[in-house]
């Protein structure tokens, strides 16, 4: 109950604070490139529901259809306000409106894409879906240039499901069953100052995997 109270006064707090920012990255959004102002994206929410994630849209209009799920390095998708609100991380913003409905919380597992939801351990995969997903948690601290590391992979895809996705998960289910609310203050506060600081993730093996991933 005080996670929820939290997260809807929070957000709402966020929305009105923020207003004026949303106006003047919409405005960049719509003078870079053409398209909408948000990017909206299926993805498995708690208990396995879906729901669509938003965000600011960083892509050229139709940019799945051209590539991965996977933003991988320089990729050239990415327009030129997208690669500013995505080194900011304020692509992320819009994101205060799920998390005010309820779809969100300000910390939890970062919702997946279906397609990924696959490769969750089975053992594990019900209880990191148990809880609401998140705009951010120890996952996310430590990947927070993920885009970059699988930027030197041979297959990213790959590396993804092999190297990065079992990290996380293993992050994922430790929130899953120790979440408390001080916890989530002390993840809110580490990605504050993370943003503030810049301080590069943790370098990862980007090399892919020669065999095929299996879910």
């Amino acid at each position: 109950m005080a996670k929820r109270l939290f997260d809807w006064l929070a957000s709402t707090l966020g929305l009105l604070l923020f207003a004026p920012l949303f106006l003047v990255i919409a405005f960049a959004i719509k003078l870079d490139s053409r398209g909408p102002v948000f990017f909206m994206q299926k993805r498995v929410g708690r208990g396995g529901k879906l729901f669509c994630v938003h965000k600011f849209r960083s892509m050229v209009i139709d940019a799945e259809c051209q590539g991965s799920q996977l933003t991988v390095g320089s990729d050239p998708r990415v327009t030129r306000v997208g690669r500013l609100l995505r080194s900011t991380k304020l692509d992320e913003l819009p994101q205060l409106f799920d998390v005010w409905l309820g779809k969100m919380s300000f910390v939890g597992p970062r919702p997946e894409v279906p397609f990924y939801v696959h490769f969750y351990p089975p053992s594990i995969r019900d209880r990191i879906l148990s809880v609401r997903p998140g705009i951010t948690d120890l996952a996310s601290i430590e990947f927070r240039d993920e885009s970059l590391i699988l930027g030197h992979a041979s297959d990213p895809h790959a590396a993804y499901v092999n190297e990065i996705l079992p990290v996380k998960c293993k992050y994922y289910d430790e929130y899953a069953r120790t979440h408390t609310f001080l916890g989530d203050i002390l993840i809110i506060l580490a990605t504050l100052r993370i943003l503030v600081l810049r301080w590069p993730s943790r370098v990862v093996n980007p090399e892919a995997l020669s065999s095929t991933p299996q879910p």
